[in-house]
C-alpha cells in the first residue's frame, strides 16, 4: 500500500450504527477523507451485506462478502451487544471521544437501544449525530422501514424508466438511493462539523432518503410543476435530438478478457446539430439521407424516429463497435461505447486515474476494489485500511479508547462483545 497521507478530515472519529448500504458508504466516504471510522457489529444482527453475496471464491464467510467489503474500506469493526444496557453504555463511551455519529435504521430504534441524539448529546454535548431514515424523522410515513427497491418506486424512478407506450412501473436496475442518501449524508456531516468549528455546536441531522432520491429527478418535477402531466417515458431517445440512443454493432472477436465469448457490443449516438447528421451519414455510407426531407431539420428527424431508427440499427449492425467509434470520433459525432462491467475493470483510462486499487485483506489477500473518484489536489483521499473482519478491532481499539485489559476481559466474558 502506498505510504499514507493526512486527510482532510485527520483527527475527526467517526462511530457508525449502520447496516446495509446507505449508511456505510457515508461512513466510508468520511474515511477515506482521513477520519477514523469505527464500525458497530454485533453477531446478534450481522449486516445484511456480511451474508449477500457475491462471495469470493463462491465460499459464503461473513469476511468474505464483496458487498461488504466494497463499502467498508478504511474502518475498524468492533463488536458490541447493542440489545444488552453495558453494551450501549459502551458506545456511549466512543462516542465521548468521538465528532460524528451516524445510523441509519428505522426512526426509534436507536431511541431504544439508548442511544438517541438526546441521550449522546449527555455524553457529548457538541457531537454531530447524522440520521439517514427512509423517510425522515416526521410525517405520516416516518416510521416505515425502507430499502432502497422500494424508494425507487416510491420516488418516481419507476414511473419514468422504460419504453414509451409502457404502462407498468420498471426498476431502474439498482438501488440509486442507497449511495445517493450516503453522498447527502456525508456532505451533511461537512457542513455540520463546519457549522462546529465556527459556533463550537453540534446538531442533528435528519435525512430522508426517499426526498434525496426526488431531488435527482429534477427536470421531471419541474415538467410536472409546469405541465401538470408526467413526463412519458422516451427509453434511450430525447425530447429534441434526433438520433439519440444506442445501437447494436456486430460481436467482438477479440480483445476479450479471459473466460468471456464474444458478445454483442453496443455503442451511443447523440446528434444535437445538422451538421453532426450529415457527418453521421457520410460515416455509415448514406449521404443522401441527409437530403431527404423527412431528415432534414431536427423537427424533422424527430417527428419521423420510427423511420429512421431502423435504418441506423441495421447499418451500424454491420460493423464491430471500435470500427464504428474510431470513424465517428474522427467525423466529430458524438458517440461513445456502452461497457460492461469486464470492460471497465480493463479500461486504461479507469487504471490510470487508480479508480481500482489493489488492496490487503485480512482473509482473502490481495483484492481490487473500487478506489475513489474525487481527487483533491492538496489533501487527497486515500485507501488506508482494508475491509475489517468482523470485530478485528475490538480489544485494539478498546484499549485505546481507555479501556484496561480486565475490563475488556469482562465485557468478553459477559457476552458485551465479542
Amino acid at each position: 500500500m502506498a505510504e499514507h497521507r493526512k486527510g482532510p478530515l485527520t483527527g475527526v472519529r467517526v462511530v457508525e450504527l449502520t447496516t446495509a448500504w446507505a449508511g456505510p458508504y457515508a461512513g466510508q466516504l468520511l474515511a477515506h477523507l482521513g477520519a477514523e471510522s469505527i464500525r458497530v457489529e454485533s453477531t446478534r444482527r450481522l449486516c445484511v451485506t456480511r451474508t449477500a453475496g457475491p462471495m469470493a471464491d463462491r465460499v459464503p464467510g461473513p469476511d468474505r462478502a464483496g458487498y461488504y467489503g466494497e463499502y467498508n474500506q478504511g474502518k475498524r469493526s468492533v463488536q458490541i451487544d447493542l440489545s444488552r444496557p453495558e453494551g450501549a453504555e459502551l458506545v456511549k463511551r466512543l462516542v465521548a471521544i468521538s465528532d460524528i455519529v451516524i445510523e441509519n435504521f428505522a426512526p426509534g430504534v436507536v431511541e431504544r437501544w439508548g442511544l438517541g441524539y438526546e441521550d449522546l448529546r449527555r455524553v457529548k454535548p457538541d457531537i454531530i449525530m447524522v440520521s439517514l431514515s427512509g423517510h425522515g424523522r416526521k410525517g405520516p410515513l416516518s416510521h416505515y422501514v425502507s430499502y432502497g427497491p422500494y424508494l425507487v418506486a416510491l420516488s418516481g424512478f419507476s414511473t419514468m424508466t422504460g419504453y414509451p407506450g409502457w404502462e407498468q412501473p420498471m426498476h431502474v436496475g439498482m438501488s440509486y438511493p442507497d449511495p445517493n442518501g450516503g453522498w447527502h449524508g456525508a456532505y451533511a456531516a461537512l457542513v455540520a462539523l463546519w457549522h462546529r468549528k465556527r459556533t463550537g455546536q453540534g446538531q442533528y441531522v435528519d435525512l430522508s432518503q426517499w426526498e434525496a432520491a426526488v431531488a435527482l429527478l429534477g427536470d421531471a418535477v419541474v415538467a410536472y410543476s409546469m405541465t401538470g402531466h408526467q413526463p412519458e417515458r422516451l427509453a434511450n431517445r430525447d425530447p429534441m435530438m434526433c438520433p439519440h440512443g444506442i445501437f447494436r454493432c456486430a460481436p467482438a472477436q477479440d480483445g476479450l478478457p479471459e473466460g468471456l465469448l464474444p458478445e454483442d457490443r453496443w455503442l451511443s449516438i447523440a446528434c444535437a446539430s445538422d451538421a453532426e447528421w450529415r457527418a453521421l451519414c457520410r460515416v455509415i455510407g448514406k449521404p443522401e439521407m441527409a437530403e431527404d426531407p423527412r431528415f432534414a431539420t431536427p423537427g424533422d428527424r424527430k417527428r419521423h424516429e420510427e423511420a429512421l431508427v431502423p435504418i441506423l440499427e441495421e447499418v451500424l449492425s454491420r460493423q464491430d463497435r471500435a470500427y464504428w467509434l474510431e470513424r465517428l470520433e474522427r467525423a466529430g459525432v458524438p458517440a461513445g461505447p456502452i461497457y460492461n462491467l469486464a470492460e471497465v475493470y480493463q479500461d486504461p483510462h479507469v487504471r490510470a486515474r487508480e479508480m481500482l486499487v489493489e488492496m490487503p485483506h485480512p482473509e482473502l489477500g490481495k483484492v481490487k476494489q473500487i478506489g475513489i473518484p474525487v481527487k483533491l489536489s492538496l489533501t487527497p483521499g486515500q485507501m488506508r485500511l482494508p475491509p475489517p473482519a468482523l470485530g478485528e478491532h475490538t480489544d485494539q481499539a478498546l484499549k485505546q479508547f481507555g479501556y484496561t485489559e480486565a475490563e475488556v476481559g469482562v465485557l468478553r466474558k459477559a457476552g458485551v462483545i465479542r
